[in-house]
């Protein structure tokens, strides 16, 4: 039963990378061009402040300034690097530049939260890293340092808010929709001075527009933060990380079944490579002895009771 358990909390919490990874084609085909950190502040700000007056709970104490750090990690400075990395970089390469995240996570999580490190996990790291490059690269694929150091530290913005929202827990008696609603508000703030100063505001909005933003904001967001931060409070961290390769997974079969690109029998093979990687990475329940009568302890236990409100 509890197996079953971890294979649904898995699949719910990939929810999440699976919609970003429609962001590509949401951006590209409803919203107006050349608006990257209009479409991020869009897609975190307003949601962060429906989920705070949703909840009318804000931070207290020390939750103040984790809340903040977790907001930029998570949000505001993923997004904004995650965009000079795609400016600076073809797609593929820097969608590869930041799937090395996992590895991180996996540094980060031995470092704070214990965590041993098993041969298995960097198999499943390394193996998802090479799928990937198989569903992403192009032989006409160039490297920049910018990009490739503005991917980096997307990586590390994500591996860093993913261990230390697992570390930190939520502070007792605060919901996953009111913790999401501090994340992508103080995210959103980040952002916004950010997106007038290198963007500005368009001159018009069309309805198509509107339709793109709304999906960003509450599907993209909303949504899909609110299941990620949930399943990081359920799943080992580096479990959780690993399901962040459904994203070009996903953006890769939408483009093979909406824009008609062509999907070649080495991205099948990259996307076997991923979901290989992913299912080796997820927690299995540990067998005990047969004589005993003990409830099977899963690896998804492991910390989060144990962080979970602290303050």
């Amino acid at each position: 039963m509890k197996g079953n358990r971890l294979a649904l909390e898995s699949a719910l919490t990939a929810l999440a990378p699976a919609v970003w990874g429609s962001t590509y084609l949401v951006t590209t085909e409803l919203l107006p061009p050349g608006r990257p950190l209009l479409a991020s502040t869009v897609r975190a700000l307003p949601a962060g402040l429906a989920l705070l007056a949703f909840g009318r709970v804000l931070p207290r104490g020390v939750w103040w300034w984790r809340a903040l750090v977790l907001g930029v990690l998570n949000i505001g400075a993923f997004f904004y690097l995650l965009f000079v990395a795609a400016y600076h970089l073809p797609g593929g390469v820097a969608a590869l530049v930041v799937a090395v995240q996992p590895m991180m996570v996996l540094l980060l999580a031995a470092l704070l939260l214990k965590d041993r490190i098993q041969p298995l996990q960097v198999a499943a790291c390394g193996l998802g890293v090479a799928g990937v490059a198989l569903l992403v690269l192009r032989p006409q694929a160039g490297m920049d340092t910018v990009g490739v150091l503005a991917g980096l530290g997307g990586a590390v913005c994500m591996a860093s808010g993913i261990v230390l929202t697992k570390r930190w827990g939520r502070p007792k008696g605060v919901g996953v929709l009111t913790f999401t609603g501090w994340q992508l508000t103080v995210g959103g703030l980040v952002l916004a001075p950010v997106t007038l100063a290198a963007e500005g505001l368009p001159s018009h909005i069309t309805g198509t527009n509107v339709t793109g933003f709304a999906y960003l904001s509450v599907i993209g967001a909303l949504f899909a933060y609110a299941i990620w931060f949930r399943g990081i409070g359920r799943l080992p961290a580096l479990a959780v990380s690993m399901l962040g390769f459904a994203s070009p997974l996903t953006a890769t079969v939408l483009g093979y079944l909406v824009l008609g690109q062509a999907l070649t029998p080495v991205q099948m093979a990259g996307a076997l490579a991923v979901i290989t990687a992913v299912v080796l990475a997820q927690p299995r329940r540990r067998k005990v002895p047969a004589t005993t009568t003990e409830e099977p302890v899963s690896h998804a236990s492991e910390h989060a009771p144990a962080t979970r409100g602290k303050l």
